[in-house]
């Protein structure tokens, strides 16, 4: 199905790897000039997007620094010819024990997973609301939803974004701009893989999900992705939160085993 997409101008942050660079070839594939910002030069990711027949801006920029956002935003815009579609994605991990917490490791996730959306909204939405349109996606993370010890720091990060797309779908509604979340589960990235989430680790979290796998970036979140942006496929939906997880925040209760629940329904 055609989206409608075609001709827009996007900016994915963190969009070099891992899910942001699914988002951004999910949106070249319906057309859309894509910006693609981190902290380091990802060439081939460029080019990944670039061969789908679409202009490709590279950023590098380090979103925890407002000067930096600031600069992003502006290159964006400036290289593409304009900007239409912002999406939020790039986040880190800070992992230590509540009780070995130290300042800058904290300091550093706030920055980066809260801080840096904030602003980067604030900058695009700005834009938006002049041009009297736009679209934000937030990527957000099931780690909101549960608790693992030694990363409190990404999930306290990660559930307030929560509240504050709400707040900003809310106040960007009356100017024809919509907010809207994306929130993954286990995804397998260079970021999950550097966690451990393969061998026990990924063994023991796939025995948790009803699907029974993990996500595909490219087939499960680009194409999700595409449907919260298009305002053709999605044009009256803002402030939702589309979870994209395998049922794993559904909570199953461990009272009937996977065999007696598919006995019990055939």
């Amino acid at each position: 199905m055609d989206a409608g997409l075609k001709g827009k101008k996007a900016l994915v942050t963190g969009g070099g790897v891992g899910i942001g660079l699914a988002i951004a070839a999910a949106l070249a594939d319906e057309g859309v000039d894509v910006a693609i910002a981190n902290r380091n030069d990802y060439p081939e990711a460029a080019a990944a997007v670039r061969s789908r027949g679409v202009r490709c801006v590279p950023i590098r920029a380090d979103v925890s620094r407002e000067a930096d956002v600031v600069r992003m935003i502006c290159e964006a815009a400036a290289g593409l010819g304009g900007l239409d579609l912002f999406v939020n994605n790039a986040a880190a991990h800070w992992d230590e024990p509540i009780l070995k917490a130290t300042l800058p490791a904290w300091s550093n996730a706030v920055a980066t997973n809260l801080t840096a959306c904030v602003l980067g909204c604030r900058e695009a939405g700005k834009r938006f609301v002049a041009q009297g349109r736009g679209a934000i996606l937030i990527v957000g993370s099931t780690a909101a939803f549960t608790t693992f010890p030694g990363e409190f720091s990404y999930r306290v990060t990660k559930s307030a974004l929560i509240p504050y797309m709400q707040c900003l779908a809310a106040e960007l509604a009356p100017f024809k701009v919509r907010v809207n979340m994306l929130t993954p589960g286990t995804f397998i990235t260079r970021m999950t893989r550097a966690m451990g989430f393969e061998g026990p680790i990924y063994d023991k979290i796939m025995a948790e999900t009803p699907l029974r796998r993990a996500g595909d970036a490219d087939a499960d979140l680009g194409p999700s992705a595409v449907l919260l942006l298009s305002d053709k496929l999605s044009g009256y939906t803002t402030g939702t939160n589309l979870v994209v997880d395998g049922g794993v925040s559904l909570r199953v209760l461990p009272w009937r085993t996977q065999d007696e629940i598919v006995a019990m329904n055939t």
